[in-house]
């Protein structure tokens, strides 16, 4: 997994605004940008933690990449976003003033923020639909449709997930732990199709059927993997922010939200004890 030292920094020759980074923290990450003045950042609407005084904001359609493509493309850009479920606004962030400034963005759910220059992968990116945190201005944000029927009837996260486009820097959210894999030609990975993160689009990407009727109804698993073959690289996250929400769930609504005591083996038999029934 690529990791960012203080002030990660890339001089980029492409159309993608050139930033610095920095990302703090362990299990619940925020993410630093220091910009120059006229330097531009993108960022989902409601991940702002803070910034300088210097740093203006303004709302925009879609990703802030078509604001100079007339109504058109700003309407394009936010039906992109729209159809990954996302909002049709982002927010950019650009220092109009002098020296440096700094922005800093939070995700929303427990995990780690991965950078990544899209000029290292190829200029293109496939995440999960609500993956994107941040970008530098000139990063585009699209769809990317599985062509396959199967995969379009059974996909669940996997059918509908974003595409990043550029050569700047992206910042990506991802539940849990971050596993970046190599896959070589004609290599294969099986996995959830919650806990499959990113990956290039020199991966070949379908669904492969768990296993038999047991399995299915008695394995605890989905009813299909994401098979994934190489070449190219593929990361993936230990816990997709809809398993933690099904166990939140779960456990909120077991015995209609009373608190039975987490792990006791007692069950039932330690409710009564307890005096909860």
């Amino acid at each position: 997994m690529p990791q960012s030292s203080p002030w990660s920094h890339m001089r980029s020759s492409g159309v993608a605004d050139d930033i610095d980074f920095e990302i703090k923290g362990q299990e619940l990450q925020f993410l630093e940008i220091e910009l120059d003045p006229g330097e531009s950042a993108v960022a989902e609407a409601g991940a702002l933690v803070w910034k300088d005084a210097a740093v203006g904001m303004t709302t925009v359609f879609g990703d802030g990449s078509g604001q100079d493509g007339g109504f058109m493309g700003k309407l394009l850009g936010a039906g992109k976003r729209l159809v990954t479920g996302e909002s049709l606004f982002t927010t950019v962030f650009t220092h109009n003033g002098s020296g440096k400034a700094r922005v800093a963005f939070a995700s929303p759910v427990p995990g780690a923020i991965m950078p990544l220059k899209l000029s290292d992968v190829g200029g293109t990116l496939i995440c999960q639909k609500d993956s994107f945190l941040a970008a530098a201005k000139g990063v585009t944000i699209g769809v990317a449709f599985q062509r396959r029927v199967m995969t379009g009837l059974f996909g669940g996260e996997g059918f509908i997930m974003q595409r990043l486009d550029g050569d700047g820097w992206v910042f990506v959210q991802m539940g849990g732990t971050i596993v970046e894999r190599e896959l070589a030609p004609g290599q294969e990975l099986h996995v959830d199709t919650g806990c499959l993160a990113a990956y290039t689009p020199s991966v070949d990407f379908d669904l492969v059927t768990a296993g038999g009727v047991r399995s299915v109804f008695f394995g605890g698993e989905g009813l299909f993997f994401a098979r994934l073959r190489g070449p190219g690289k593929v990361w993936v996250q230990s816990l997709p922010f809809s398993r933690l929400a099904g166990r939140m769930l779960a456990a909120a609504g077991s015995r209609g939200g009373q608190n039975r005591g987490e792990g006791s083996i007692l069950g039932g038999l330690g409710d009564f004890i307890g005096g909860n029934d």
